[in-house]
């Protein structure tokens, strides 16, 4: 196979992940609290030809002189766009959302009987019945229980309202009495990036033995005094489906214009192969 045969097939690779990635932000962009993902490419090795010892081929020249012949380009990075998303009033007493851009609910999510943290920026919480339905835990739409400041938040049950104020703190009403029933465990990501994604629009924390962090400097508690979500309303994505849509089509152009690489390449070298 040819050089240039070898540089689309491997970009048109790439590429395909490119396509992936958008794929997943347009099939996201009605998922509460989804933060979009940007692909950013890379050029791989590429190889420089020192055939050019005329003097004259240097005259008005800016680049270095010879010919560099790369090998195709690679998926550098996959970035995580942070930016705040719409707030959209649902008048839902359990639907919450975070007006801070690097603050994170806390969930607890069960993999192989071990349990782990997790983080989300979704703020749509449900009750389910717990010990016999004597209580009712507080659960994203997937079951997994909300963290408070003491693991779980679970309420016994007999209430008749129950509501988040703007601090996090849960209250319900029995008859008359008005009970605070657990407090809502926001933190802050300070290095968000860091933060790994998992699937079901959650984040966890990456190896810190690895990368030289401890917790700490990646995840920090929040102020319980302050202002910390609205109630009633949900966070949506911040995906951008003009945006979305440009870069789906530019990047199957680009598949395109690889894909006839190949076609051009596999048609030159049979008239080469028929020549006499």
């Amino acid at each position: 196979m040819s050089r240039t045969m070898i540089q689309a097939a491997v970009t048109m690779n790439q590429l395909q992940n490119k396509l992936d990635l958008i794929g997943n932000n347009l099939a996201n962009s009605q998922t509460t609290g989804y933060k979009s993902r940007n692909a950013e490419f890379s050029s791989l090795l590429f190889q420089q030809i020192n055939n050019m010892t005329d003097p004259a081929n240097a005259e008005g020249r800016l680049t270095p002189d010879g010919v560099r012949i790369g090998t195709g380009a690679m998926l550098g990075s996959t970035n995580i766009n942070l930016t705040q998303g719409a707030i959209k009033e649902t008048g839902r007493g359990l639907d919450t959302a975070l007006l801070n851009k690097n603050h994170l609910f806390q969930i607890q999510v069960t993999e192989n009987g071990v349990d782990e943290t997790r983080y989300t920026r979704s703020g749509a919480f449900y009750l389910s019945p717990v010990n016999d339905n004597q209580a009712v835990m507080l659960t994203t739409n997937d079951g997994n229980p909300v963290l408070g400041e003491n693991g779980p938040i679970v309420i016994p049950s007999g209430f008749d309202s129950i509501s988040i104020r703007d601090n996090g703190q849960i209250v319900v009403t029995r008859g008359n009495q008005t009970l605070e029933a657990g407090r809502l465990s926001i933190v802050e990501a300070v290095r968000p990036r860091l933060l790994e994604a998992t699937g079901q629009n959650a984040f966890r924390l990456p190896d810190l033995q690895g990368l030289g962090y401890n917790q700490n400097e990646i995840i920090q508690a929040t102020n319980q005094n302050d202002t910390l979500l609205k109630s009633g309303a949900l966070e949506q994505s911040n995906v951008d489906i003009s945006k979305e849509m440009t870069d789906l089509i530019m990047a199957q152009r680009s598949y395109q214009f690889n894909a006839k690489t190949i076609s051009m390449s596999d048609q030159m070298m049979g008239l080469v192969n028929q020549l006499r």
